[in-house]
């Protein structure tokens, strides 16, 4: 296994191991699984694990969550959070979105997960839910949200807009989780949605 380690002293660390088997990782995540402080991932050989460090990962993901839940509900769109759990396809892939969510009706898959990128690692994360065939993978990272809806070919493309919510531009998005006060944020975004307006 040859090892690379990205230093991050601010924000997230991570360590990349290669030549992993699935037996090796499975005796990894085993041994890890009880603490909440690292988080692996797991693709083709490939593993990640990532440690964050400082809040903003964890406060971007729960105000973006906020905020989608409150223009679920104001829309009258039936949702089932399925928080951060992790997805596996045995043999090859295993990893943990920060948010995800099932739209319409509760399923064993979910319809979105989110993922929220402070420092980028080596495994494309996208290629984590190929095999599971998850709808939409949102991204936030550097204050920008890209969403990637899978298409007829089994490939993610980019896209303007979510599938599921067409109306809601994303710009809108960022700019309540730029906002400094959380709470403050979440009710002026309801209003915005209740009066149909734009920021």
């Amino acid at each position: 296994m040859a090892i690379s380690l990205l230093e991050q002293p601010t924000e997230e660390k991570f360590v990349t191991v290669h030549g992993v088997s699935w037996e090796q990782f499975q005796i990894i995540a085993a041994q890890l699984e009880d603490n909440r402080e690292v988080r692996l991932t797991y693709l083709a050989g490939v593993m990640e694990i990532m440690s964050p460090v400082g809040d903003k990962h964890e406060y971007v993901k729960t105000t973006l969550g906020y905020l989608l839940e409150a223009y679920m509900r104001e829309k009258g769109i039936r949702f089932y959070g399925r928080g951060g759990f992790t997805l596996e396809e045995p043999g090859y892939a295993s990893g943990t979105p920060d948010e995800s969510y099932c739209i319409g009706s509760n399923k064993e898959t979910p319809d979105i997960v989110i993922e929220v990128i402070v420092t980028s690692g080596t495994i494309n994360r996208k290629d984590l839910y190929k095999p599971k065939r998850i709808p939409e993978v949102w991204f936030w990272k550097a204050n920008q949200i890209q969403i990637f809806c899978l298409n007829e070919q089994g490939e993610y493309e980019e896209v303007n807009r979510s599938r599921f919510f067409p109306d809601l531009d994303p710009a809108l998005l960022l700019h309540y989780i730029s906002m400094p006060d959380q709470y403050d944020a979440v009710q002026e975004f309801i209003q915005i949605i209740r009066n149909n307006l734009s920021y």
